[in-house]
């Protein structure tokens, strides 16, 4: 059974790693099942946050005005994971809004994990959710919930509890499920909004007067496309 690992957690203001930016990050240092260390940051994301993830979260702009952005944090995160195993709920998720940050930076990021979701589908079957909320009630764990350090914690907390019941050698032989799995997603580098993509975006929001909740200069070409997009069918050419 695996003791030592980093416990993963992220917010984001959305669920696509393609589209949307990470907000928060929460990781903790796990040692022989003890949390041995911290790592957590705010993230600016270069955008406004929507209020429903606002109301999730309970992190709001303001709090994300003066934050580091993602480029400043990677390296350091990195640093602290070192060659550790990522346990999460849904690490995949997590790993794939990383892994893309990574490609755009140039940094390598290649991870093996185990995700407490597919471990709880897998030996509690019979449960009405395997949301990792109603699964800390279930097992009476402490949680702060849809915060990335709280939720991290939560995780950990959660897998040591399914793997003292489930993973043992007289567990029915769940052993295996316990082993850590390569995670693996595929994301090309995003390239930065160009100088045409911006002064067409700015005679866009000129002409139409309309004010948006991105920072312009941080944009992808992508994301100033869709966005580009949006306004001509909304307003027409």
């Amino acid at each position: 059974m695996t003791l030592d690992y980093i416990a993963l957690d992220l917010e984001t203001t959305g669920l696509n790693p393609k589209t949307d930016k990470i907000i928060e990050i929460g990781a903790v240092r796990i040692r022989q099942g003890r949390a041995d260390g911290m790592f957590h940051s705010l993230v600016h994301p270069g955008r406004d946050v929507e209020e429903g993830v606002c109301e999730l979260t309970g992190i709001d702009n303001g709090m994300l005005a003066d934050a580091p952005e993602i480029g400043q944090l990677l390296e350091p995160l990195f640093m602290f994971m070192g060659d550790d195993i990522l346990i999460g709920h849904r690490i995949l998720f997590d790993y794939s809004f990383l892994k893309k940050e990574a490609v755009n930076q140039g940094l390598s990021f290649e991870k093996r994990g185990i995700d407490t979701l597919k471990l709880a589908r897998k030996f509690l079957p019979d449960l009405e959710s395997r949301r990792l909320e109603y699964l800390c009630r279930y097992y009476g764990i402490g949680h702060r919930a849809h915060r990335a350090l709280g939720d991290a914690q939560a995780a950990s907390d959660l897998y040591l509890k399914l793997a003292g019941q489930f993973g043992g050698e007289n567990a029915g032989g769940g052993g295996k499920a316990f082993e850590p799995e390569a995670l693996n997603y595929q994301v090309k580098k995003q390239t930065p909004i160009t100088k045409p993509q911006k002064e067409r975006l700015y005679k866009l929001l000129d002409k139409h007067k309309i004010t948006i909740g991105y920072e312009v200069d941080k944009m992808t070409r992508n994301e100033a496309d869709r966005l580009m997009d949006r306004i001509l069918a909304k307003y027409g050419r």
